[in-house]
């Protein structure tokens, strides 16, 4: 089967490597659609190898035991080889499991492990059922697309009396824009490039301020009577904006770290205690929680055909990544089989 490989910096294509064989409760499935994340990042540095993505949607082909999906069953492929047995796990916080299956140990071989590909190995109870008249393309937001702030407006129960900031509108933050616009709450936004910035107000943002004017924390107070956002999330890992976010969320007020990134200085007293604040990291969302966000995909069909700006084939992996790393886009996508 065909993967996506980087051979140096900034150098990628394809490779051939042998289909993988499903044992023990893993199923094989076919790759239709993946959402391209952050790999971009390897392919600037230049880290090589063949084993890359953690997100996909496709079609269960072989499976090794009877279980939880069957042959012909079209899915959502969930993050990671979480053990399937802590309580974590049992819980649906599978994203936070501290016992992760080796692959290699189960099947043999590292084949499977990667979603850049035409074929991948997954325990079925991380297969998610995709309903019919949900596309492959569209049903591939289940994961970082829509779900990493999708799972943290539920942790903060947004709601459309919320006024929400989203600090970094990459592909995260701009699914931020589509789950906040669904749940009803007022949307403001801080990010530096025109492109992101536009396609936000397009995806229902209410206001995009850029990050690096000087009164960047007066607007967002202007915005709101004075009093500072009810919810925050920053999708941008930047010292900066983390600062912003909790600046601008008023008293008794909640924020969610969800971009991985740098250190910034916390006062418990000024920015915990006093403002009565409650912060959480969030990576991904409860399992138990999917049919809702399938709710979200299913009645946001023409926003996510918004954010959805570009797809390629596998085979052109190397221009994929290359728009990726102008930040000219929303979600990208690949196709394993052209």
């Amino acid at each position: 089967m065909k993967v996506a490989a980087i051979f140096g910096e900034r150098a990628a294509g394809v490779v051939d490597v042998p289909k993988p064989t499903p044992k023990e409760d893993f199923a094989l499935v076919k790759v239709h659609v993946v959402p391209m994340c952050t790999e971009y990042k390897a392919f600037e540095s230049g880290r090589q190898g063949h084993r890359f993505g953690h997100e996909a949607t496709g079609e269960v082909v072989e499976a090794a035991q009877p279980g939880r999906v069957k042959v012909g069953d079209r899915v959502v492929v969930q993050p990671g080889y979480p053990c399937g047995r802590c309580s974590l796990c049992l819980a649906g916080e599978h994203i936070h499991c501290q016992s992760p299956r080796d692959v290699r140990q189960i099947t043999g071989s590292v084949a499977g492990a990667a979603t850049f590909a035409q074929y991948l190995l997954k325990a079925d109870w991380l297969l998610s059922p995709i309903p019919d008249g949900v596309s492959y393309q569209q049903a591939s937001m289940a994961c970082c697309g829509l779900g990493p702030t999708f799972g943290a407006m539920q942790q903060m129960g947004v709601d459309a009396h919320d006024t929400i900031l989203i600090t970094g509108l990459g592909p995260v933050g701009l699914g931020g824009v589509v789950n906040a616009n669904f749940l009803g709450a007022r949307i403001l936004a801080v990010e530096g490039n025109p492109f992101r910035a536009n396609l936000a107000m397009k995806l229902g943002a209410d206001a995009v301020l850029d990050p690096d004017a000087a009164d960047v924390l007066d607007q967002i107070m202007d915005l709101t009577g004075g009093v500072g956002v009810d919810k925050a999330l920053d999708c941008s890992g930047n010292p900066r904006a983390h600062r912003l976010m909790i600046d601008s969320v008023r008293r008794k007020g909640e924020a969610s770290f969800i971009g991985e990134g740098g250190e910034f200085p916390l006062t418990a007293s000024r920015d915990m205690i006093r403002k009565g604040l409650v912060l959480r990291g969030s990576w991904h969302y409860n399992l138990a929680d999917y049919s809702k966000l399938i709710n979200v995909i299913e009645q946001s069909s023409d926003q996510l055909d918004k954010f959805i700006t570009h797809a390629f084939p596998m085979s052109q992996v190397q221009q994929a990544w290359e728009l990726q790393s102008t930040l000219e886009c929303g979600k990208v996508l690949l196709d394993p089989w052209a």
